[in-house]
């Protein structure tokens, strides 16, 4: 499976606009273009919400096979994570038939969402698939709870036997709750004990972000950093891109990258 970047850029989501800022990118080729310019200020791995012509969020595989294709072609060093998030939208179902249909290295897939509709022996079937295809999938974590239940899941066989891949998610975008450093705490303590062995990263919604991220830098973790969750810079400044984001975080842990030559 492709192991999870140190770093990760998340330029766009799937709720923000151009009307939040002007540089977050909707169409693959500007999808393609941040995530280079990502890539070389840092971000080892992109993870893409791709859109459809109005803009909006969508689960379509074939927007995903093309922009897997294009980023192969134009940044070939960098990994690539499509997600299957939900959005109010979209059934287990529709979203597992997402990631059959696309075959990606990597997806990432909130837990409760997956298990919204209960169907445990389907839900059994599409990770143990996943672990069998060699297709790295992120659980998303909200919460202490969610945390637990994945370990739960886990012993009773619906995820496959083996350290799990986790995104500790800090803060909220639709309730307004602004991440802290200290949000992390709690949710780490769980992991440590009811996930041992863990690859955990972190992404933080609002202003604070980069604090954030510093303290799971800090602590052991993986980073996310964008203009998904946040579009400020340390010093409150509006960030010009999602580049000057990566840039920022990368400088600040140690992760930018050196010139040779």
């Amino acid at each position: 499976m492709t192991p999870l970047p140190k770093l990760m850029v998340a330029p766009n989501g799937a709720t923000r606009g151009k009307a939040d800022h002007p540089a977050l990118p909707i169409t693959i080729p500007e999808i393609v273009e941040t995530a280079k310019a990502c890539h070389a200020a840092g971000a080892g791995g992109l993870h893409a919400h791709v859109r459809d012509a109005m803009g909006h969020h969508v689960l379509d595989a074939t927007l995903y096979r093309e922009l897997l294709l294009e980023m192969a072609q134009k940044v070939p060093g960098m990994s690539v994570q499509i997600t299957t998030e939900a959005q109010g939208r979209y059934t287990p179902q529709q979203q597992r038939a997402l990631v059959r249909a696309v075959r990606p290295a990597m997806v990432s897939a909130a837990l409760r969402e997956m298990l919204a509709d209960d169907d445990r022996p389907a839900a059994r079937r599409f990770y143990h698939e996943t672990a069998e295809a060699g297709i790295a999938v992120q659980h998303i974590l909200y919460d202490t709870a969610d945390i637990a239940r994945l370990a739960d899941e886990a012993v009773h066989g619906t995820l496959p036997a083996g350290p799990a891949t986790i995104l500790l998610v800090l803060g909220r975008y639709k309730d307004g709750k602004r991440a802290v450093p200290a949000d992390l705490d709690p949710m780490l303590d769980t992991v440590r004990a009811r996930l041992p062995g863990a690859d955990w990263a972190v992404c933080a919604f609002g202003p604070r972000e980069t604090e954030c991220l510093l303290h799971a830098d800090m602590s052991g973790g993986k980073l996310r950093v964008g203009f998904e969750n946040n579009l400020l810079q340390r010093d409150g400044q509006v960030a010009p891109d999602n580049a000057a984001r990566v840039a920022e975080i990368a400088r600040l842990t140690g992760l930018a990258p050196t010139l040779s030559g």
